[in-house]
């Protein structure tokens, strides 16, 4: 059996580190990453790897909490973008071989998205 919270905490360490190929092998790949505020969704490993790679600014995130239940997880972080904090929540899903499936972001205020990513993302 996989562990989900181990998953979830290597996706966090990985994307803070800039670990791109161990961010990579924790993604399924027809992964689904959504955020709700934004309206953006994006689907498979490679646009969501490069969306990461791409994200503007100087960004940090420290996971707070991971809860596990089953095949799903839940997690609270903490991110810093060019010196602003805030938490925000990330609902994770996983497949039969312990991949991220899918991710929904919620952050605590609406915002529009930075400029530069339209051509990665489908959006309402």
């Amino acid at each position: 059996m996989t562990d989900h919270r181990h998953t979830v905490r290597a996706y966090w360490a990985s994307a803070e580190a800039r670990d791109w190929d161990t961010f990579a092998t924790l993604l399924a790949e027809t992964v689904r990453y959504e955020m709700p505020q934004t309206g953006e969704r994006i689907t498979g490993r490679g646009t969501y790897l490069r969306f990461n790679r791409e994200y503007p600014g100087d960004w940090h995130i420290v996971p707070l909490d991971v809860l596990v239940d089953g095949g799903r997880a839940v997690s609270r972080v903490e991110c810093t973008v060019d010196g602003g904090t805030q938490q925000a929540v990330s609902f994770f899903e996983f497949d039969d071989a312990g991949l991220i499936s899918r991710v929904v972001d919620f952050w605590p205020e609406p915002y529009e998205p930075p400029a530069g990513r339209e051509h990665l993302v489908d959006r309402d």
